[in-house]
């Protein structure tokens, strides 16, 4: 995983600029800049999971609110943040590029960390502590929700701006056109994820028994802290970098494509339309020549040529929204023939965020108490457990699992990056139903034997040890490891070179779908299962209510979503490898896929 040593040769760009030769020299830093970057990645994890990590139980003991309404609050703050990762990749990719938008973003999530810090430290700034015994605990003050709010408007401003363009940028540090500096790449996203695997594990041991231990001032000044130093070594490094001018957005791209494609509806296609359609690639595109596939051939017709569109000098067509390249037309495909495989990744979310959000509030009503002395594990260091059946599965996987797969697939990622996914897929709703089955042993030891104390909700806490929940989360991080990792490189891959950061924003906003679907789901759950007592299957007390049912409930929509993407996956083609090669119609016959610098 280490980063390779030598530093990226320099590359030469030649750019056909109003019929100059303009020479511009990159300079790639490699591996000189990584400190600085991966320095940032990792103080900017710490600092976010670290406030994250333990934001339910916050809300709920502190904020005083009920855990449906918490949940609530989260899904649509978690999914917001990741809707506005679109924004934050068009504002890069048009305007501001990726250091800039790196840099506001940073600064916003900081404020917004110090904002939530400063709810906590300032008694004012939230609710009294609730009276021990008390049916009925202060709510927050419209003021009080206000701040806490505006910490989290911050922080989804931040989100959106970091989440699109950190790998990418990170990236852009190494020539992609020498060996050493794919290598580089290679080492940066291994670095990466394991700068955020270790932030996760500090987070949600040592930071999360902070806050509920010592106190939620210090547990949230810490991270606070932390997020200031990421700032500064991305700051430190800003000299060193290698910065790309905006492209323009991939959307006005598509929008053209789309727009065109219906102003030529009636027109026919012709008998070879690989030899007839308009092929103009730009000089400047970073993008891999397409071959034309015959999907969505409605698209297609974007790209005919009629005598009423007119050539600039340098071949372009100088109404774009009434003729576009047939490159064009095959980027917006990619993304057409991705939108089915990204929908069953969002559904496949919705599993993973149920367990990862309610296995904290089993936790809260478990018997927590490990070794001598009776040591409580904070109910959301639970969590940990997935992380290590993450980490586990993903280093067999790399080291055994994929040399031996490489022998039978004659691939060299062993499988596809789709049957990769399915895996998780398939182990996702066994892991749900796992839940359910633990859950119910819970439940059933808390009504028919002694409880070991009272949860914070005024429930009573179940003889059943927590230990219990490991294998359950254990399993969903086995999931993850494929379903993840898998989509993560289907993005990557399957997305054109200019529209990496766009395709980072659209996973996260598969991740958006899924925060607002699963607090719909709860909502209604909630709101279906009540009975005339007012118990629902998400009651507040889990001893009253029938979570196991729950979980079943998500584990068969798993397995109705895991048929979904089977079809889909059959229907999929990958990018490039089907389709006719079209030669193309400009000054310039290669693409030249070096990128641009400021």
């Amino acid at each position: 995983m280490g980063l390779s040593s030598t530093t990226d040769d320099s590359t030469d760009l030649k750019l056909d600029e109003t019929s100059l030769e303009v020479s511009h020299e990159i300079k790639y830093k490699g591996v000189k800049v990584m400190p600085f970057i991966i320095g940032n990645e990792m103080f900017d994890k710490l600092g976010g999971f670290g406030i994250g990590a333990n934001l339910l139980v916050y809300l709920t003991t502190v904020f005083n609110m009920k855990p449906i309404t918490a949940t609530n609050l989260l899904n649509i703050f978690s999914g917001t943040g990741n809707l506005g990762t679109l924004v934050g990749a068009f504002l890069s990719d048009t305007y501001f590029g990726r250091y800039k938008t790196l840099a506001f973003a940073s600064i916003c999530y900081f404020l917004g960390m110090l904002v939530l810090t400063l709810t906590a430290l300032i008694p004012n700034l939230h609710p009294p502590s609730c009276q021990k015994g008390s049916s009925k605990c202060a709510e927050a003050t419209s003021g009080q929700l206000t701040i806490l709010l505006s910490g989290f408007g911050l922080l989804i401003i931040g989100a959106g701006g970091l989440r699109p363009c950190n790998i990418p940028f990170g990236a852009d540090q190494f020539n992609p056109n020498t060996e050493s500096g794919r290598k580089g790449i290679n080492s940066f996203f291994s670095w990466y994820y394991f700068t955020t695997t270790f932030a996760v594990m500090v987070s949600f041991t040592v930071l999360v028994y902070v806050q509920n231990s010592v106190n939620w001032a210090l547990g949230f000044a810490i991270p606070t802290f932390l997020m200031f130093i990421s700032c500064l070594f991305f700051f430190v490094g800003t000299r060193m970098y290698v910065m790309i001018t905006p492209q323009g957005s991939p959307l006005t791209s598509m929008a053209q494509v789309m727009v065109a494609a219906i102003k030529k509806r009636h027109m026919h296609l012709p008998d070879h339309p690989w030899d007839s359609l308009f092929a103009y690639i730009s000089s400047n595109s970073i993008n891999s020549k397409l071959p034309y596939t015959d999907q969505f051939r409605f698209l297609t017709k974007a790209a005919i040529i009629t005598p009423g569109d007119r050539m600039n000098l340098d071949g372009s067509a100088s109404n774009p929204w009434r003729l576009c390249s047939i490159q064009q037309v095959e980027e917006l495909k990619c993304v057409v023939r991705i939108i089915p495989i990204w929908f069953a990744g969002a559904m496949y979310f919705v599993a993973l965020k149920q367990i990862h959000t309610y296995v904290v509030f089993q936790a809260i009503q478990s018997d927590r108490r490990i070794g001598i002395g009776n040591v409580k594990i904070p109910p959301a260091s639970f969590i940990i457990f997935s992380l290590l059946g993450f980490s586990i599965c993903t280093a067999i996987y790399d080291t055994v699992m994929v040399p031996l797969l490489r022998r039978i697939t004659n691939r060299e990622e062993g499988i596809t990056v789709l049957k990769k996914i399915g895996v998780g897929m398939v182990i996702a709703p066994i892991a749900l139903i796992l839940s359910g089955v633990v859950e119910y042993k819970r439940r059933t030891m808390a009504l028919s034997m002694p409880f070991v104390g009272t949860a914070p909700s005024e429930g009573g806490i179940s003889p059943m040890n927590a230990r219990w929940l490991i294998p359950q989360l254990a399993l969903i991080g086995v999931s993850e490891s494929f379903a993840i990792i898998g989509q993560v490189a289907f993005f990557y891959k399957e997305f054109p070179e200019s529209m990496r950061s766009f395709g980072g924003s659209f996973l996260s906003c598969g991740a958006a779908m899924t925060d607002y679907m699963g607090s719909s789901l709860i909502s209604v759950i909630n709101r279906v299962t009540r009975d005339a007592s007012g118990r629902s299957w998400l009651d507040q007390d889990l001893n009253k209510g029938r979570l196991d049912y729950f979980y079943y409930l998500v584990a068969a929509l798993g397995i109705i979503n895991l048929g979904y993407f089977l079809v889909s996956a059959k229907w999929y083609k990958y990018i490039g490898t089907q389709g006719k090669d079209i030669p193309v119609a400009a000054p310039m016959d290669e693409i030249n896929s070096k990128h641009h610098p400021v």
